[in-house]
């Protein structure tokens, strides 16, 4: 069986670092939560105007006040999907794993102080 050439990576396929992953999902974080006080300030100050449909605005508010967090930390939480490089690597690993019988493993050699 032949063995495939390893094709060299282009850097327009590389993933981006994991520096930049964090950075754009820390500012997602802060984004939402700043949004999130927006939401609290906007309700402290429609009830002190007391517009029409007050009840709904300050529904939409507390809405926004308690899903925003969640979506926040899962949004943070979350790395890239992969790129079909990557997908591809990982079957092609696997499918290697499979192909190739499993070595017999020696047991590690002991050392022990009286000898």
């Amino acid at each position: 069986m032949k063995k495939q050439q390893e094709r060299p990576t282009v850097i327009t396929d590389a993933a981006r670092s994991q520096g930049d992953q964090l950075r754009s999902r820390e500012i997602r974080y802060v984004s939402m939560m700043a949004l999130r006080a927006a939401c609290l300030i906007t309700g402290a100050v429609l009830i002190s105007v007391r517009p029409p449909l007050l009840p709904l605005w300050l529904i939409l508010c507390a809405a926004g006040m308690v899903i925003l967090p969640w979506m926040a930390v899962l949004i943070a939480n979350d790395r890239p999907a992969k790129t079909k490089a990557e997908r591809a690597a990982s079957r092609h690993q696997v499918d290697q794993r499979m192909i190739e019988p499993e070595r017999a493993e020696q047991p590690p050699r002991v050392i022990d102080a009286d000898d």
